[in-house]
């Protein structure tokens, strides 16, 4: 009596097409399996080093959840003393966008992800392993190919696109699961004879996977955010090859370059959760080792009050890695929030480790986030930048936002180089020293915002200040300022500066303070907080800024005068 294996083999060899035939479907020479094992040895790495990866296919732009997944696979490599690399997955020709490959490198630039292997910022590759450029690798794709045809695990499908459609079509009316399996894999079981007459009509044609799958088998998978998860078997004879473009699909690609790359972890988007049981059946036709599985949860955002949904490259502008760049939020933020919404407790490490690297902060699967995926928060994501640029010197917010500037403000860029000295004294109030330091700008776009009124060109493009604005009738508010200019000593102190202040608002009739126009409201046009507003609108047409005293002596007397005379 045959044993189960024996049935096997003996059916898979059934399946063995003659070898001319194989020749036929795979013409000229290839490199056999030895030659790739020598080009691409083992990787020499410490016992429990990572390999991580991002394998992004360049066919828009760069999604902020690339820009997640990317980050948790280079720290994980990194903490391990292990290698993080960037493979473009580009053998989808009709989709591939060759410059979207530049994108997604200057988008790891950005955020500071170091790769140590693949493609780098100058648009050459580096490392050991390349080409990392799928479509420059087809020899190596070809050479296992032709090995599973070979061996009967694989076979030529002569059935047109408009075929599986159809079929596909006349499956779901039907009430069947959908798909080229069984019964409706046409070509699956084609004798010789039948391959080699379509080869010489030269009837176009791809390689599909043979599955020994049953889909109502289950195959155990660890997962490793999921955790312990039973799958369905595949059984879909999947195309795996493209014989007329010389490239695999997908599936096939990914499987190889992970093994002959060294990769230990695939930590990839919860999308690909149902396709892993197809990859480990490739990877054991292959005769390889998988690597370990983690699926990330996609990031939501909220549709509603109530509602939430996976971020989305059509619909939503956030999903667009680069617009943080655009808008000037710090990389550094962005990283920190994105390291906040992966594990669960940095929020807690940040706060007992101010001022540290986050690189000290070590990722575990254990606490990488499981839920059913995290939420983007804009407000969030401001605050944690606007605490950053809070402990930067004026200096390096100067530096830092005229590089922006330059790129994305021409005109706030201009008024910043013409007054380097002015523009930092701007910045730096209430900010070196002080004990609780501003927090107004969480990007660089809200330079313009915070600081333009400083400069006469930009606060010359404001609207005219409406009355409701200041609160005040305009008589008042011309007796209030023609009071302040006749006693203004640019050199007063912020105690001499305020008591002036104090003292014009009492003769016409405002209270010293808040407390004593509360007590007796009836008594008062208002408060001194009403008085300063007059000046702080007319300096700056905000009801909001930082220390006006401050304000004032940057802007100078000159400036101060001629802004308050526009009452």
């Amino acid at each position: 009596m045959k044993t189960i294996n024996e049935t096997m083999n003996q059916k898979q060899e059934s399946h063995i097409l003659p070898e001319h035939v194989v020749t036929k479907l795979f013409p000229g020479e290839l490199p056999d399996e030895e030659e790739w094992k020598e080009k691409y040895p083992p990787r020499k790495l410490p016992e429990g080093a990572m390999v991580t990866r991002l394998g992004p296919s360049p066919t828009g732009l760069m999604h902020l959840g690339g820009v997640y997944a990317s980050l948790i696979s280079e720290r994980f490599a990194h903490q391990t003393n292990g290698v993080f690399y960037l493979r473009i997955e580009d053998t989808d020709e009709a989709r591939s966008q060759p410059e979207t490959t530049e994108v997604i490198v200057k988008s790891l630039y950005f955020f500071n992800i170091p790769v140590d292997e693949g493609m780098t910022i100058s648009g050459e590759e580096k490392g050991d392993y390349g080409p990392y450029t799928q479509s420059a690798r087809a020899k190596l794709y070809q050479t296992f190919a032709k090995k599973l045809v070979e061996q009967g695990k694989a076979y030529p499908c002569f059935c047109t696109s408009e075929e599986t459609k159809t079929l596909g079509e006349q499956q779901m009316k039907d009430g069947i699961r959908p798909g080229y399996y069984g019964k409706w894999a046409k070509w699956r079981d084609a004798s010789p004879e039948e391959v080699e007459a379509e080869l010489a009509k030269g009837t176009p044609y791809v390689i599909r996977l043979r599955s020994d799958g049953n889909f109502e088998n289950k195959v155990k998978v660890h997962d490793l955010l999921k955790g312990d998860l039973e799958l369905s078997e595949n059984d879909i004879d999947k195309k795996i090859f493209v014989p007329a473009t010389g490239l695999p699909r997908y599936h096939l690609a990914h499987v190889i370059d992970d093994h002959f790359m060294g990769t230990t972890h695939v930590l990839r988007g919860d999308e690909w959760l149902s396709s892993v049981p197809l990859h480990l059946e490739l990877f054991e036709a292959l005769g390889w080792k998988p690597p370990e599985y983690g699926h990330l949860a996609p990031i939501q955002k909220m549709e509603d009050a109530s509602k939430k949904r996976k971020l989305s490259k059509r619909k939503d502008p956030e999903a667009n890695a680069m617009l943080y760049q655009e808008e000037g939020f710090l990389p550094e933020a962005v990283v920190e929030y994105l390291l906040n919404l992966a594990n669960s407790d940095f929020e807690d490490w940040r706060k007992e480790n101010q001022g540290k690297d986050n690189r000290e902060f070590h990722l575990t699967f254990e606490r990488l986030s499981r839920s059913n995926g995290p939420l983007l928060d804009f407000v969030k994501l401001n605050d944690v930048s606007k605490e950053i640029v809070s402990h930067l010197q004026a200096s390096e917010i100067y530096d830092r936002g005229l590089v922006w500037a330059k790129q994305y403000n021409q005109k706030l860029a201009e008024e910043m180089e013409r007054n380097p000295d002015y523009t930092k004294d701007a910045l730096n109030i209430e900010r070196e020293g002080a004990p609780r330091p501003r927090k107004d700008i969480g990007a660089w776009s809200d330079l313009y915002a915070e600081i333009g009124y400083f400069f006469d060109s930009i606060f010359g493009e404001k609207e005219p200040v409406s009355e409701e604005l200041f609160g005040t009738a305009k008589d008042d508010r011309e007796s209030i300022v023609n009071a302040f200019l006749e006693t203004y000593n640019e050199n007063d102190t912020k105690d001499e500066w305020f008591e002036k202040v104090k003292d014009i608002g009492r003769k016409l009739g405002y209270a010293d303070g808040a407390k004593a126009y509360k007590l007796e409201p009836e008594k008062y046009k208002g408060q001194v907080g009403d008085v300063a507003k007059i000046f702080r609108v007319l300096l700056t047409g905000k009801t909001n800024t930082p220390d006006l005293h401050s304000v004032m002596k940057v802007m100078g007397k000159e400036r101060v005068t001629q802004r308050l005379k526009m009452v």
